[in-house]
């Protein structure tokens, strides 16, 4: 795998040598002091360029980065609609182990891409346009205090949602139980996990993205019975693993609520009976010890 200073030699070299380039930044985790450092980072670059059509009529200048292994084009692409407006990116995968996500941005649209991040640093600027050079932070990252709505409205899906997933397993249909409780459920849990380490910061700081440094500001118990909802393979696995969010979003909401002075919604009694009833009438009072684990 190629150091950094390789691949940013590289990057800057291309960039010098092409008078279609004019600008060149970096954003995403290379610029955020406060993400830890490995071989595993992407290179998040963007171009800023004055002809956008000469670089897209095909491929072949890509080839001056290495040798790839898959390269994805979001805005070529039919299945998923592009969301980059008129930017267009490469997201390329090298033979190396290493990644670059390299967007081309048109010179007019400078002043959106200079607003577009705030984990921004301007690496190259040919023609002295940026006169005010953007400092990285990863503020707009922060964990962010919920207001009561959206506490409640966290909440509200949560309870309303897991009514979708009993309603799949005692159906027999597995795979419509495990989208709603890993799409909806899991993600509201996620969520209020999240706003609890927020309250404990005083909101100054990021977990990253998809919650990825959850573990480190949550005790050992609460990791484990997280990871514990993953395990999803079987009908008495979700079962247990619905169970086990219902315990640990109510447990996390309730401080919440306590802290922020929020109410906490009643709807949770009245949704946990009717889950309750729909387990007993599946299993009859068989496997009852699984929801009472779960403080059902």
């Amino acid at each position: 795998m190629r150091t950094e200073e390789e691949m940013m030699e590289m990057i800057l070299s291309f960039a010098k040598k092409d008078e279609r380039i004019r600008i060149v930044g970096m954003e995403g985790s290379r610029t955020n002091i406060n993400v830890p450092k490995d071989k595993f980072q992407d290179y998040d670059i963007t171009y800023v360029v004055n002809d956008m059509e000469s670089f897209k009529k095909d491929d072949e200048w890509l080839d001056y980065f290495g040798k790839r292994i898959i390269m994805q084009k979001p805005e070529a692409m039919t299945m998923f609609p592009p969301e980059l407006g008129n930017w267009f990116s490469y997201l390329m995968l090298f033979k190396d182990g290493t990644r670059i996500d390299l967007t081309l941005v048109p010179i007019t649209e400078l002043a959106l891409y200079l607003s577009s991040d705030k984990l921004l640093l301007i690496l190259l600027d040919k023609d002295k346009r940026i006169q005010n050079l953007p400092i990285p932070t990863d503020i707009d990252y922060h964990i962010k205090k919920p207001s009561a709505d959206f506490f409640d409205d966290c909440c509200n899906e949560f309870w309303w949602v897991s009514t979708y997933v009993s309603k799949g397993l005692c159906r027999k249909e597995l795979l419509f139980a495990s989208e709603h409780l890993n799409v909806h459920v899991r993600p509201n849990l996620l969520q209020m996990l999240a706003w609890k380490i927020g309250i404990e910061t005083d909101f100054s700081l990021s977990i990253g993205k998809s919650y990825k440094y959850m573990d480190k500001y949550i005790t050992e118990e609460v990791w484990k019975r997280l990871l514990a909802t993953y395990q999803n393979s079987s009908y008495e696995e979700m079962w247990k693993a619905l169970f086990e969010c219902h315990s640990l979003f109510r447990e996390t909401s309730r401080y919440l609520a306590e802290k922020l002075g929020y109410k906490y919604p009643d709807y949770d009694e009245q949704v946990t009976a009717y889950i309750k009833m729909l387990y007993e009438a599946t299993f009859g009072h068989s496997k009852r010890e699984i929801y009472n684990n779960g403080n059902l």
